[in-house]
């Protein structure tokens, strides 16, 4: 998964933001259906087991690996788009 993020944060970046929405869609998408699974499993052991859910709801957790990859991104990756504008310009204006 922390590929995904990384290519996520590398189009959002670049100002890529199609496949960014794409590669955003995906992480969402395998996120969903893995608490759909979860839910799945939590009602078949109710219904067939007789096990209670005894836990409450259990908010979604960012856990530090993919804080650390995304911290891994260099800020020399970055590139700062030069001002459209030039002073000349603003003065030009006033």
């Amino acid at each position: 998964m922390s590929e995904e993020i990384k290519d996520l944060i590398r189009h959002a970046l670049d100002q890529d933001y199609n496949k960014a929405s794409n590669v955003f869609g995906e992480i969402m998408t395998v996120k969903m259906s893995d608490l759909l699974n979860q839910e799945e499993i939590k009602v078949a052991n109710s219904i067939y087991n007789g096990v209670e859910d005894t836990e409450e709801d259990e908010d979604v957790v960012i856990d530090d690996a993919d804080l650390d990859d995304i911290e891994d991104i260099e800020d020399t990756e970055v590139e700062e788009d030069e001002d459209p504008i030039s002073d000349d310009e603003d003065e030009e204006e006033n």
